[in-house]
């Protein structure tokens, strides 16, 4: 059901449409920016700060474990209290967060920053898909979700590109002290343009204690993936434990409350819970692929942080150009065959990188990589589009919660664990020999997973053809 009447859609092509999809294409993609931009320049914080590897590690982790945990809640909000609202909301927190993180004299005060920094990217991240699908009209939702789609994945991508950049150029503090123009440059265009909608149905208490059970099951697994090394077991015994009843808990409360947080009812499309299974593989294997390849060029081919984040520029030229395109495509033959096609070209392109090594030259990188980004451009703008359709528009914000939480989660699952299962440890990031042969491990690993992605879609996504996907969440 939709939130407004057919006549107070925006236009796409119209001044005021443009700029909407503009500022939160835009802004959404610098919260992506920030999951990924910090990786190359850990060590120059390390250096500047005096940090210690675990205080490090959590510069990262503190983020990913505020932005999984909170983004499913942030959808919900959005639905309930206005998407403009909490998009613009998370914008300004999120400014507010950067300004602190580029501030921080210690490790500890940045991790903190950084914490907070993920609180302000879980409000906005599904806030601005929520009002895509929103303010534009059905038959121009395809173009507009490609295009944001296609800067997300930019956004992912040019991460290392950026903070290598910075890194080799000026201090590692203006990797968050950018941000702040940025921010204000979308909270001015989004007050102007971006019209308010909400979930009208939505008229029950919030689910406060659903909220509480997301945040608690996801903040202690997070936690878990992300301090496997350094916990001890009793503490990780415990984490896991929280997770276990936690997740039961909020399955009981989301069966019993007249108003939960997540109703269990979307699940029943076989559309959005094969999209959403497929995103748990698919975004794995992206963030481990994007980690490993990075580091494997500095620490064993011998690249600089710039040229290592240059190696991921065919990426940004694909989602770039390709996205709106492959948008296009799903919308008129159904997603199923590019979301199962994009995933099987992706495991061919990192097969082809696994022999990355000593003396690599950009040779030796470039064909995977172009295949690679080719693959994602196929799958990112379909997958986006599908796990939308198929839910009635007023739980836009929530569908995208959820999705977004489950690829966050994918993307911290592999690089957590991943390390571990192919036989490194902390001092491995720095022996040639001991990276490479666990980072040829992890790369056949992200293929597998990106095979099963491909076949997740293929047997989840049956019906093909435009509306598919509406016709199942209706039925």
């Amino acid at each position: 059901m939709s939130t407004r009447p057919a006549q107070e859609y925006l236009s796409a092509t119209s001044t005021r449409g443009r700029v909407m999809l503009a500022a939160v294409t835009l802004g959404s993609g610098v919260a992506i920016l920030d999951g990924s931009v910090v990786n190359v320049a850990l060590r120059s914080i390390g250096d500047d700060l005096g940090a210690t590897l675990p205080q490090l590690q959590w510069v990262i982790g503190g983020y990913l474990l505020a932005l999984a945990s909170l983004v499913l809640v942030a959808g919900a909000l959005g639905d309930r209290l206005g998407r403009r609202r909490v998009y613009l909301v998370g914008m300004t927190w999120f400014l507010v967060a950067s300004a602190l993180c580029a501030l921080a004299q210690d490790p500890w005060q940045l991790v903190g920053a950084r914490v907070v920094q993920g609180v302000g990217a879980a409000l906005l991240t599904p806030g601005a898909l929520a009002l895509i699908q929103a303010s534009f009209a059905p038959g121009e939702r395809a173009r507009a979700i490609g295009t944001w789609a296609g800067v997300s994945g930019i956004a992912a991508a040019v991460g290392p590109l950026v903070g290598g950049a910075i890194v080799d150029t000026t201090t590692w503090r203006w990797i968050f002290a950018i941000n702040i123009p940025i921010c204000l440059v979308v909270v001015a265009l989004t007050w102007w343009s971006a019209p308010e909608s909400r979930d009208t149905e939505s008229t029950g208490a919030f689910d406060v204690v659903g909220a509480l059970l997301v945040v608690l099951t996801l903040g202690a697994s997070t936690w878990a993936l992300t301090t496997a090394a350094e916990a001890s077991t009793g503490a990780l015994v415990l984490a896991w434990v929280v997770t276990g009843l936690g997740t039961a808990g909020f399955l009981l409360r989301s069966r019993r409350t007249a108003y939960p947080l997540v109703p269990l009812h979307l699940f029943s499309s076989r559309v959005f819970s094969a999209a959403n299974a497929m995103t748990l593989l698919v975004y794995a294997a992206l963030g481990a692929v994007m980690l490993f390849v990075v580091v494997q060029l500095q620490v064993s081919s011998g690249w600089s942080a710039l040229d290592s984040g240059l190696a991921g520029l065919p990426v940004t030229v694909a989602l770039l150009l390709l996205s709106p395109r492959a948008a296009a495509l799903a919308d008129r033959i159904g997603p199923r065959v590019p979301m199962t096609v994009g995933p099987l070209v992706c495991g061919l392109g990192v097969a082809m990188m696994v022999g990355i090594g000593e003396g690599t030259r950009w040779w030796g990188v470039l064909p995977g990589m172009v295949v690679f980004a080719l693959g994602l451009a196929l799958l990112v703008s379909p997958l986006t589009a599908a796990v939308l359709a198929a839910v009635a528009d007023r739980f836009a914000g929530l569908a995208s919660g959820i999705n977004n939480a489950v690829a966050r989660t994918g993307s911290l699952l592999a690089v957590a664990a991943l390390p571990a299962l192919v036989g490194l440890s902390g001092d491995d990031y720095t022996d040639p020999v001991a990276f490479t042969a666990g980072y040829r491990w992890a790369m056949v690993v992200c293929a597998l997973l990106l095979v099963a992605g491909g076949l997740v879609s293929w047997l989840g996504l049956r019906e093909q053809g435009p509306g598919a996907e509406k016709r199942e969440a209706r039925a």
